[in-house]
């Protein structure tokens, strides 16, 4: 009030501040993932589903170099860095070196998913020697190679997360199949001793065990055989690709910290830790 009686008013405005909406981050944002067999199938839906998380991807391929480009392709449209290399990842020297070249191109290796297999079915007196040694070197051998390279860099950076692919073939066999079932058998025991291993230095090692998956593989089998292996699941169908993807991407999280167990699919085609 002045000496006249006249009242000011001072108006301050006021600014109203929106709040923004807080961004979900992916869940494995950042990290790089290196996926073995990822051309096809289980493969290439686990390489997707990281990339939509935010990983970048790495990948082997090795019968087309046509799909190994249109992936690395795909997966970049969601932002992240990819790249395809040819490799065998059953070759010791060649694993060596995929896994120093993902290194040196990425900066990092976070995760390694194992999934290149193969199958060469035959009733145990008709399989050849060849026949048994190319399984057991692709499927059991390469998940040797690629860990046995990468423990270096996994151990410097003091966390990890190895991911196996097995079967449920390899807990309870399957006639015409020793050396398929033989190789995913391999590859559970393997697991659990490179957890007890590398766990203590913050590497976490779990080997997931897939039902009966419709894949490309499976499509080259005879129909009779597929189906009567659909009739023996209540859901009277088998699994997707992208129904495995799903777990590997779960399993990847820093944040769970299970370690040597093995996932299956039950009887309603649910996916269940197994503890032993």
């Amino acid at each position: 009030m002045d000496r006249n009686g006249h009242v000011s008013v001072l108006c301050i405005p006021y600014i109203i501040f929106k709040k923004q909406p807080k961004k979900r981050m992916s869940l494995l944002e950042g990290k790089t993932a290196l996926i073995t067999g990822a051309s096809k199938g289980i493969g290439k839906s686990i390489a997707m589903k990281y990339a939509q998380e935010g990983a970048n991807v790495a990948f082997t391929y090795l019968s087309s170099v046509e799909r190994g480009q249109a992936l690395e392709a795909e997966l970049a449209a969601f932002g992240v860095k990819a790249k395809g290399y040819r490799s065998d990842a059953s070759d010791f020297a060649a694993a060596d070196k995929l896994v120093n070249d993902v290194v040196a191109d990425f900066g990092a290796l976070d995760i390694i998913v194992n999934n290149a297999g193969i199958t060469k079915d035959n009733l145990l007196m008709r399989m050849t020697e060849e026949m048994w040694d190319t399984v057991i070197n692709v499927n059991l051998k390469s998940c040797f190679n690629t860990v046995k390279a990468a423990t270096r860099t996994m151990m410097k950076q003091r966390a990890g997360s190895i991911i196996n692919i097995t079967s449920v073939v390899g807990v309870k066999g399957n006639a015409g199949q020793a050396n398929y079932s033989a190789s995913k058998a391999g590859i559970i025991g393997f697991t659990k001793s490179v957890a007890l291993e590398l766990g203590s230095r913050g590497i976490r090692s779990n080997a997931v065990a897939p039902g009966f998956i419709e894949t490309e593989m499976t499509d080259a089998l005879d129909e009779k055989t597929v189906q009567s292996w659909r009739d023996g699941i209540p859901l009277k169908r088998g699994g997707s690709p992208d129904e495995v993807a799903y777990q590997r991407k779960w399993i990847s999280k820093e944040q769970i910290t299970v370690t040597s167990e093995k996932f299956g699919k039950n009887a309603y085609g649910n996916y269940l830790r197994q503890l032993d």
